[in-house]
């Protein structure tokens, strides 16, 4: 389905796929697109009301000249709350997903946003932990850097549709627009984390060699009130990995977070 966000983003029609009941969760993919969350919203949605937007530019969507930054999604995405009287949101991002649910919380003055969940987010700079550029892998090398096993996940270029090959592309192309300079972070965000007090998991794979484990712990203690779990034999998209202990991980966050039956 498609909505406008408010009259202010008149020119900008989001692409919502919805499911379930309950607490909103508004699930946020990263560079990879919607197919790399579709099972985690699949799994949130059998206690809660999922909605996971393709981002503009991503998957053939349109994407308006003015959008060309993440704190601009960031700010399209939290009108789409308010214009929908969402309350008690959680936000999920995987990896450039991350980064976004980020930035809407630091800019959440209407208090929309109760709880984050950020995997193998990106978005801050970690001097000692700096993030691959991941536009100047190949292939192989996007798998070596993203995945615990490379082998089981790598699609040789060569073997993929020319359909899909564009879609990638493309998806790319847009990703460079939205944060490629200064490369996929804002050299401001880890000293405005603090600002955030909502109970915040963050999600990382061991072998994540995108970003790694220790940049994970320096996002996670800069936060009003977050935590670090590290997935065993996962990399940087835990979700697809290792689904089963990522969703453990998450489940066992919203009990402790303030719901004791662990429903919404």
């Amino acid at each position: 389905m498609s909505t406008n966000a408010s009259a202010m983003y008149a020119d900008l029609s989001l692409t919502l796929s919805e499911a379930g009941a309950g607490r909103p969760v508004l699930v946020l993919h990263g560079g990879g697109g919607p197919a790399t969350v579709a099972g985690l919203a699949q799994h949130l949605s059998r206690t809660a009301h999922t909605i996971t937007p393709v981002h503009p530019g991503w998957d053939g969507t349109r994407r308006p000249a003015w959008l060309t930054g993440i704190d601009d999604l960031a700010l399209a995405y939290l009108h789409m709350l308010r214009d929908r009287r969402l309350r008690d949101v959680l936000v999920v991002g995987s990896s450039l997903g991350g980064w976004i649910a980020a930035e809407m919380a630091i800019r959440d003055s209407a208090g929309s946003i109760t709880g984050l969940v950020l995997i193998d987010a990106v978005g801050v700079q970690v001097e000692t932990e700096p993030i691959t550029d991941f536009f100047a892998l190949d292939a192989r090398g996007v798998a070596e850097h993203s995945w615990h096993d490379p082998d089981r996940y790598y699609l040789d270029p060569a073997g993929l549709p020319a359909e899909e090959l564009a879609r990638r592309q493309a998806n790319m192309a847009t990703m460079r627009i939205l944060a490629g300079d200064p490369y996929m972070h804002d050299p401001t965000l880890l000293r405005r984390l603090g600002q955030i007090q909502v109970p915040s998991l963050l999600l990382w794979g061991e072998s994540d060699r995108i970003v790694s484990p220790a940049y994970g712990a320096a996002y996670a203690d800069a936060l009003g009130d977050g935590r670090l779990e590290v997935v065993p034999k996962a990399g940087h998209l835990p979700q697809i990995e290792q689904p089963e202990a990522t969703f453990a991980l998450i489940d066992a966050h919203l009990r402790r977070s303030g719901n004791p039956s662990g429903q919404w």
